[in-house]
């Protein structure tokens, strides 16, 4: 798997019974505190090897470093970044440091996978359960942090969302069966779905009142506290989304850019009181079920109220 397909990350075949799965993801600061952000950058680059089903072996750190800023800050990155690798059950094995005029931070991590057996953004069916396994909101409520209009401790429960491992959302999305996985990021929630669902005729329909957003979520987009990159992404995927009565801001929230955001996973529908039953037990972030798939109509998304 590799540019053809939308998916989060390139697998390489190795044997019959073994795949590389590769990815790499690097940012600016969006929290404050360097050790936060650097378990932020680990949890969202190691976040694209769980969502292909695969485990993370090893990982190279990418740092961008303004000099003056000194070392301090940047050793604490490091062994945040380092300290989410070592609960994942992988290991820094190195990396590479550039000077720069901002601060970024991220990870290439490879990771194995049993051919075969990947979690793929294709697979969906129709009446497929359509669930997420974390709240949405991290862009709006980094973009009012960066302004000054809440505290870190006013966000911290989207940070503690962010520095989530999705390792045990993985593992019970393998145990009830999900026919497709992706994690939702930068192209926002609605943008992650239009990647699932290809071009052979599949569609989903959301329901936006399902949809979990962390506190203040939608107050501060009321506040337009909004990044461009969610604008951005409205118009370049708003043309495949029909959104039928629903309010402007919770719409345009669907589309906020994730960082190290859950699962996007499509479940078959006998399998719903089990899915939620284990994915609650084994993702301390919950899960949701916010619409299902379905044969395409006149759009490829339709958001109801």
């Amino acid at each position: 798997m590799g540019l053809e397909t939308p998916d989060d990350a390139a697998v390489f075949r190795l044997s019959e019974d073994l795949a590389l799965v590769q990815t790499l993801d690097f940012f600016t600061p969006i929290v404050d505190d360097p050790f936060t952000f650097g378990q932020i950058a680990a949890a969202n680059a190691l976040s694209d090897i769980y969502a292909m089903g695969g485990r993370p072996i090893t990982a190279l750190n990418i740092l961008c470093w303004p000099c003056e800023l000194g070392s301090e800050a940047a050793v604490e990155i490091l062994r945040g970044g380092a300290e989410k690798v070592r609960e994942a059950g992988a290991a820094v094995v190195g990396g590479h440091t550039v000077e720069d005029k901002e601060p970024k931070f991220g990870m290439a991590v490879t990771g194995l996978v049993r051919p075969g057996e990947e979690l793929t953004a294709a697979g969906a069916r129709p009446g497929d359960l359509l669930v997420l396994t974390k709240p949405l909101g991290t862009g709006i409520l980094a973009t009012a942090l960066k302004g000054d209009f809440l505290t870190a401790a006013e966000v911290e429960e989207a940070v503690e969302g962010m520095r989530l491992l999705n390792a045990g959302a993985a593992r019970a999305a393998r145990k009830v069966g999900a026919r497709a996985c992706t994690d939702v990021t930068g192209f926002g929630l609605l943008g992650h779905l239009l990647n699932m669902l290809g071009e052979e005729g599949l569609g989903c329909l959301v329901e936006a009142s399902s949809v979990p957003f962390y506190p203040r979520t939608l107050e501060m987009a009321a506040m337009g506290m909004v990044p461009a990159g969610a604008h951005n992404n409205r118009l370049f995927y708003g043309g495949d989304v029909k959104a039928e009565g629903v309010d402007e801001l919770l719409l345009c929230a669907l589309f906020d850019p994730q960082t190290s955001g859950g699962l996007l996973l499509a479940v078959p529908p006998q399998e719903e009181e089990e899915a939620l039953e284990v994915l609650k037990r084994e993702n301390p972030a919950g899960a949701w079920v916010i619409g299902s798939f379905r044969e395409r109509g006149d759009a490829k998304v339709v958001v109801l109220p």
